[in-house]
């Protein structure tokens, strides 16, 4: 009887086991492991830039730095259903990575030096620059119009003052809490100009309920090298997302992922830029 007890009790006890095992096998999350098999990555983006990277009402994902991350992740073994999209806000971006919350991270990213000691880049995949929006009948046609004029950016960006400083000393500086507050102010003509990159600029003004109000100037106060955010150290996941960067230049993936997200505000966009190369 003693016998039959204790095989009893290790009966229940391998049964529990295998239990936990079973339920463990389900949740697979090969967000550090660089290769697909059944498994998930976690990519960190922005959720809020139209354009590049928006979550949508429904729960999708939308723009550039979308299409780039999902077509990296295919070429490291993933489909998109293996995808979770992680917002990653600017300021948390280099922890992110630290943490190993995400694999990489595609979220307008420029490559400057100072992060180059907290993380590694892939690409660049992008170049973009400062430029301005206005409305599309505007007058406004080179830098040196907004004197006196009212600009918009956002609370602690570096853009606004960068216009002030270089080529207009006399405009009137409007700062708002997030960029879609500038579009809208722009839209009431409040503000006759907002800047940032170019390519956030686009991604707003190629939105549905903007299409056809707006068009960028063509300044180029700065150069931004977007890339591709990988832990410090993780070469062998920045060679395969070099590879995929290049395949998708060379297979045209990349002027058609441009096309659908910027075109429609007329984005004059430079070639796809050569990997490892940073414009200064």
């Amino acid at each position: 009887m003693k016998l039959r007890k204790v095989t009893a009790a290790s009966a229940a006890v391998l049964a529990l086991a295998l239990t936990a095992t079973a339920c463990g096998s389900d949740d697979k999350d090969d967000s550090g492991s660089g290769s697909g098999g059944g498994g998930k990555i976690k990519i960190g983006i922005k959720y809020d830039q139209p354009g590049l990277g928006l979550k949508k009402p429904d729960g999708s994902f939308s723009g550039f730095d979308v299409d780039v991350a999902t077509y990296v992740a295919k070429e490291l073994g993933y489909e998109p259903n293996q995808i979770e999209f992680v917002e990653t806000k600017s300021a948390d971006r280099e922890n992110a990575l630290a943490r190993g919350d995400v694999k990489f991270i595609v979220a307008t990213y420029s490559i400057n030096d100072e992060r180059k000691k907290k993380v590694d880049f892939a690409g660049p995949y992008l170049l973009a620059h400062q430029d301005l929006l206005v409305k599309a009948d505007s007058k406004i046609a080179a830098g040196e119009d907004l004197n006196g004029k009212n600009l918009c950016s956002v609370t602690g960006s570096t853009s606004a003052q960068n216009v002030r400083d270089k080529i207009a000393p006399k405009a009137n500086l409007k700062q708002l809490g997030g960029y879609s507050e500038c579009i809208a102010a722009l839209q009431s003509g409040s503000v006759d100009a907002v800047t940032t990159d170019d390519s956030i600029l686009a991604g707003f003004a190629a939105q549905d309920k903007y299409k056809g109000q707006f068009k960028l100037v063509g300044e180029q106060l700065s150069n931004e090298n977007y890339g591709i955010g990988v832990k410090k150290g993780d070469k062998e996941t920045i060679d395969k997302i070099n590879t995929a960067l290049e395949k998708m230049v060379s297979d045209k993936s990349w002027d058609k992922a441009v096309s659908e997200n910027f075109g429609p505000a007329n984005y004059k966009n430079e070639p796809a830029p050569k990997i490892g190369v940073i414009v200064r």
